[in-house]
């Protein structure tokens, strides 16, 4: 097998057609971000703006990501951002189990090169597709569990929020728990070490 490595990603993403969702798109949206972040985000699939910029999270849901990273002193260009699937399905409709199943291998391979320490997942689809089919996310959100030394960490996709503003007092408790994870395991010290806290 080929040693892994960005290029060989990302080239196998812009050649995949291993499911149908690769036919009528703008681009393919990998994902972006900090390759060496301890912290990786990923949510469902792209949206229409998405799609069209071929950047992940950067239409109204990613602005609320952006502001919901912002709100716990964590620049967004720090993080890794990225989305189970890497084509936008027909009318942001949720991708269907053999379409997640398809882009596994993307995802795992990115898992193994940002290596995090955190996983940050966004809305029922990430959670399902990373921790099984048995999580719902009202009842799971906000609960930690640790997998091969990775915490991860259920919370509700941003665009959710929009849909329910409701949601976000719950969402705000999960970046307030996020931010005390990544400060009890030692990361992001300028951000959250005791030399950031002096004046």
């Amino acid at each position: 097998m080929s040693e892994i490595t960005w290029d060989l990603f990302h080239s196998q993403v812009e050649a995949c057609t291993l499911c149908p969702l690769c036919q009528g798109i703008h681009h393919k949206v990998p994902g972006q971000g900090d390759p060496a972040s301890p912290l990786m985000l990923i949510g469902e699939g792209p949206g229409e703006t998405e799609d069209l910029e071929g950047q992940a999270f950067v239409g109204a849901a990613g602005q609320l990501l952006t502001r919901m990273l912002e709100a716990i002193s964590l620049p967004r260009d720090r993080v890794y951002i990225c989305n189970v699937v890497k084509c936008r399905p027909p009318r942001n409709r949720i991708p269907l189990p053999e379409e997640i199943t398809a882009c596994r291998n993307h995802l795992r391979m990115q898992v193994y090169l940002v290596r995090p320490k955190v996983i940050l997942l966004l809305g029922a689809t990430a959670a399902r597709a990373t921790l099984g089919e048995q999580v719902r996310i009202t009842r799971d959100r906000g609960h930690w569990e640790e997998r091969k030394g990775v915490w991860m960490l259920p919370t509700y996709h941003p665009s959710a929020l929009l849909r329910d503003p409701a949601k976000k007092k719950d969402a705000w408790e999960d970046m307030q728990s996020l931010r005390d994870k990544l400060t009890s395991l030692g990361l992001y010290p300028d951000i959250y070490g005791e030399a950031a806290k002096i004046p």
